[in-house]
Formats: C-alpha cells, structure tokens, sequence
C-alpha cells in the first residue's frame, strides 16, 4: 500500500470517528478523542516521513544537476535569441 492510499485509509477511519461521536455517551468520548490522537499522529508520521523522503530525493537531483554541464545548450539559446540582422544575427 503506498502512501496516498494508507493516508486515505486514516482519513476513512477519522471519518468513522466522527460518526461515533455523534452517538457515543459522555465518558465514550475520551476514548473515541484518544482514537482520533492515535491515527492523526499516524497521520503525521506518514506525512513527515514523505517531506524527508522528498528532500532527499529533491538533494540527489540538486547534486545531478550541478554535475552537468549545459554550455553547449546555452549556447544554442543564446544564438536563438539574437535578434534577425542584428550584431551576430542571420
């Protein structure tokens, strides 16, 4: 199961707890409320683990792209941009 789905999971389970305290007695609402801290803490733990895992991935591309050497593309765009008739233009 990826990550969307067991988010979408918790969420469906969050759901049905706000349900239940619609009908749940007074005392039933801790427990029902300790439910709901249990899965949004899941919640979070899912979500951080993502933003690391997405910065990690985000610093390998970093480090990719300082690697590679793109003058030659460069230099093709500046030759496009140079104006028809112009100093250096066709």
């Amino acid at each position: 199961m990826n990550n969307i789905e067991s988010l979408a999971e918790r969420l469906a389970e969050l759901e049905k707890l706000v349900e239940e305290l619609e009908d749940v007695s007074g005392s039933g609402v801790v427990d029902v409320l300790d439910q709901a801290v249990a899965l949004l803490k899941d919640v979070n733990a899912h979500i951080e683990a993502g933003l690391l895992e997405s910065e990690g991935e985000a610093q390998q591309l970093d480090d990719l792209l300082k690697k590679a050497d793109f003058g030659l593309f460069d230099a093709a765009l500046k030759e496009l941009e140079r104006p028809p008739g112009g100093p250096g233009g066709g």
